[in-house]
């Protein structure tokens, strides 16, 4: 490869001259939409059939749980064999999540337990294509490309999170829920069907990236793979700051959003929590946007850091804000904070971790910034039946911007003894 300026130089949209992007991302995005299409019609039937808020919770906590316990182990079993067929796998689990759901609708015979069965199949499917994905970018594109492939990947998750409400909802209203699950089906074959045979996974590397192989442990994966990163500090770094972040915040704020819109007290409230909950996904599509055509974001941990600080400052705003457009202009930002840390730890993870274990740490990675969200419900959700929703969001973001000043200076820290200073 040449190392010419015009060679080296950050190039926009990098990611996707590759045709072999251009099919996974276009495919992820509609997998990501078949997703949430199935999330807003199979939640709208059973609160219609059950009316059972803890059924509402359960489905929470079937869709993160599986990130927690699972992502390292299925990390370890993508590094050992074909990822591909890792998501292949997953692929087929959302199929029968959202079979399974038409059945019982169309035969009007769901039971809860039936629900929570393929509440557990839907969660266990999003961690087998999640952890797989991140694996398989790095034979899709050049080293030198991950983070906009990394960037684009989670602009198209926001996108599909954009979307898919707006489709099943569409859905819901011309053919109806029953038969809309059949249909929601169709959007996640073609994701199955391009890895059929892409060329891409361990069959495909050349004889200089081959590494080997290790058993898949199981949990035991989790303490090992913690114990090999133990010596990365920029790892370990990113690793603590998704955790946090996910933990404390989380996406539990969104699920709160119908009182912020409430509270703000700007006209229909239905309209307003729409136009809240746009604004902090647009931030994020604006932020993949501009992040790939400018190409001046700096990938390191300061900079990781810099942007969550940004995020906590921006979401505290957004809590004790008492002004609609304040709050809107303050969501905007967020969201455009978000992807850009988000991508930015993604990213430096995957480039840091061994080829051997990599699969391993993207898992980590998964368990920590995706597993935690399960309990972000109750550091803003219960915590605000006490203090109130906006003093509990804002207080949530403040102790994750102290534990990001905190993983600040240990970095600095770290870079300085590292360069003798």
């Amino acid at each position: 490869m040449s190392n010419s300026p015009a060679a080296s130089a950050p190039r926009s949209f990098a990611a996707l001259r590759h045709r072999g992007y251009q099919a996974h991302f276009i495919t992820y995005m509609l997998a990501m939409m078949a997703d949430n299409i199935e999330h807003v019609i199979s939640y709208w039937m059973m609160y219609q059939k059950f009316q059972s808020p803890a059924l509402g919770g359960f489905a929470v906590v079937s869709h993160w749980l599986p990130f927690l316990l699972f992502s390292v182990p299925v990390g370890a079993l993508a590094d050992r064999v074909d990822p591909r067929r890792v998501i292949q796998s997953g692929m087929a689990l959302f199929v029968i999540a959202s079979l399974g759901w038409a059945y019982f609708f169309i035969t009007d015979t769901l039971a809860m337990w039936h629900a929570m069965v393929l509440l557990v199949i839907h969660g266990c499917a999003g961690v087998l294509w999640q952890t797989a994905s991140q694996l398989l970018l790095h034979d899709i594109v050049p080293r030198e490309e991950l983070q906009s492939a990394v960037r684009l990947n989670a602009s198209a998750r926001y996108l599909g999170v954009l979307v898919g409400p707006a489709v099943g909802g569409i859905i819901m209203m011309t053919i109806g829920p029953k038969h809309g699950l059949l249909l929601n089906t169709v959007f996640y074959f073609p994701l199955l069907l391009w890895l059929w045979k892409a060329p891409y996974g361990p069959k495909f590397r050349r004889a200089d990236q081959a590494v080997p192989r290790r058993a898949v442990k199981g949990f035991s994966d989790i303490v090992q793979t913690a114990r090999d990163i133990a010596g990365q500090p920029v790892i370990v770094s990113m690793v603590l700051l998704a955790g946090a972040a996910s933990f404390f915040v989380g996406n539990s704020y969104q699920a709160q959003m119908p009182n912020f819109a409430e509270d703000l007290g700007y006209g229909d409230p239905g309209a307003a929590y729409s136009m809240l909950l746009a604004a902090d996904a647009a931030g994020a599509l604006v932020a993949g946007f501009l992040l790939e055509t400018l190409g001046k974001l700096r990938t390191d941990a300061r900079t990781a850091l810099l942007l969550a600080v940004a995020w906590c400052i921006a979401l505290a705003g957004f809590a004790l804000s008492e002004n609609y457009a304040l709050a809107l202009a303050l969501l905007f930002c967020a969201g455009f904070f978000e992807l850009s840390f988000s991508s930015t730890a993604q990213t430096l993870v995957q480039l840091n971790a061994q080829p051997e274990i990599r699969g391993r740490v993207i898992g980590l990675f998964n368990m920590s910034s995706l597993g935690l969200k399960t309990f972000s419900g109750v550091t803003v959700g219960i915590t605000g039946t006490l203090f109130g929703v906006h003093h509990s969001l804002a207080g949530a973001a403040l102790i994750l911007l102290a534990i990001t000043l905190w993983l600040w200076r240990r970095t600095v820290a770290a870079s300085r003894k590292a360069s003798g200073g």
